[in-house]
């Protein structure tokens, strides 16, 4: 009995701590990705791009070209560890290892990875932009209509995660049901949400393109992150009609679910 209360209190912290530690990367990549760019283009602290260096001369520049392998090599290794230990032959390993921390040890290896990526990212600032609006008064109302844009997907983003069962996106649904043994959460869903979710597990494709193209000014390496994480996660899942449909219900039924209170008023 004690041993098993040990083991419990053990996979609890762990996998708490992992969920504050996903949270805090996931916090980290909204600053990366979408308001620290608006902010240095709103203030001018820091000088993004070139645009007085003709593309021939920059595309040469050591430098540059540095930079842009630094920055490709973090971007592989984020893909690789997303993709790999996703693989159904790896899964099983992992299982047989790490039991029901499986899918803690998956999204703690994925934070790590993305702050391993957003800690030395190269911004490439030798180089021309592909665009950049900053001519008055574009320069002040455009990085406005971003901001706002960015933070409207953010809050979409959460949603839709709070929709499909963050707690087991997480892992800790399953840390919870091994330590009252009613075993995997998954096998209480349906076969069609078990379908889908092995179908989509990044259920914010259209949300994140946004936060990922919209911006004042698109630098180089910017262009670099923004279009190998869209080809990611337009080659990530693999939905069809049937998925459509079961999800075009879920949201109808959440909608109504939120609707009835007011309703009853």
């Amino acid at each position: 009995m004690a041993s098993g209360t040990v083991r419990g209190w053990a996979l609890c912290t762990a996998s708490l701590l992992n969920f504050a530690f996903v949270f805090i990367s996931g916090a980290d990549f909204i600053r990366f990705v979408s308001f620290r760019a608006i902010y240095h283009n709103i203030t001018g602290e820091t000088t993004l791009c070139r645009d007085s260096i003709p593309w021939s001369e920059a595309l040469q520049d050591s430098s540059v070209l540095r930079s842009l392998l630094v920055d490709l090599g973090l971007l592989v290794l984020f893909t690789t560890q997303h993709s790999l230990l996703a693989w159904s032959p790896v899964k099983q390993v992992l299982q047989s290892v790490f039991g029901s921390l499986n899918r803690t040890a998956y999204c703690f290896t994925t934070a790590l990875a993305l702050q391993i990526l957003m800690r030395y990212w190269q911004p490439v600032t030798g180089a021309p932009c592909l665009w950049s609006v900053h001519h008055a008064p574009w320069n002040i109302w455009f990085p406005l209509l971003c901001f706002t844009l960015h933070f409207l997907c953010w809050a979409i983003i959460c949603s839709i995660l709070m929709m499909f069962d963050y707690p087991e996106l997480l892992g800790i649904k399953q840390v919870y049901y091994e330590c009252l043994g009613l075993g995997d959460p998954l096998s209480e869903e349906s076969p069609a949400a078990r379908r889908l979710l092995s179908h989509l597990r990044h259920p914010v494709c259209v949300e994140l393109g946004v936060v990922l193209w919209l911006l004042p000014a698109l630098s180089l390496d910017r262009l670099l992150l923004a279009g190998t994480l869209s080809a990611y996660l337009a080659l990530a899942h693999s939905l069809d009609g049937d998925d459509l449909s079961y999800l075009c219900v879920q949201v109808s039924s959440r909608m109504q679910l939120f609707a009835a209170p007011q309703q009853q008023k």
